[in-house]
């Protein structure tokens, strides 16, 4: 595998993701933040945070996939959330944790959380980017 993902001493260890990724592929997959859109273009999971961060993270996966990607050649993630507060993080992290569990993903490479005034509809609480390396 083209990434190596460490937690280099002297940095917080935290559970939800790496500090660090090294990538050594030579082929790189830039996905367009992904919202909770259905198939049919409605929004999955209206007002409910936890829903659409899974939402979001299924449609990331289907965008890798069209890569020839799956999220273990995932290096960078980046969340955009309308409204973020600290409080919000026990939904936030339930969606990861039903997408990990729906897609098997094992890694967890650094990641931002972005807090936003608003995204592209009033319906969307949260925007998932994420860049991949292939070999």
């Amino acid at each position: 595998m083209p990434i190596t993902l460490v937690n280099p001493d002297g940095l917080p260890k935290v559970d939800a993701y790496h500090q660090v990724a090294i990538a050594t592929g030579s082929r790189l997959v830039f996905v367009a933040g992904q919202v909770s859109w259905g198939a049919d273009g409605a929004t999955v999971g209206e007002g409910d945070l936890a829903a659409q961060v899974e939402r979001a993270y299924l449609n990331a996966a289907t965008a890798l996939a069209g890569a020839g990607a799956t999220f273990d050649d995932v290096v960078k993630a980046t969340f955009y959330v309308v409204d973020w507060t600290p409080d919000k993080m026990p939904q936030f992290m339930e969606g990861v944790g039903r997408a990990a569990a729906a897609l098997g993903v094992a890694s967890a490479p650094p990641a931002s959380l972005i807090g936003v005034a608003t995204l592209d509809i009033p319906e969307h609480l949260v925007e998932l980017e994420v860049t991949a390396v292939l070999d």
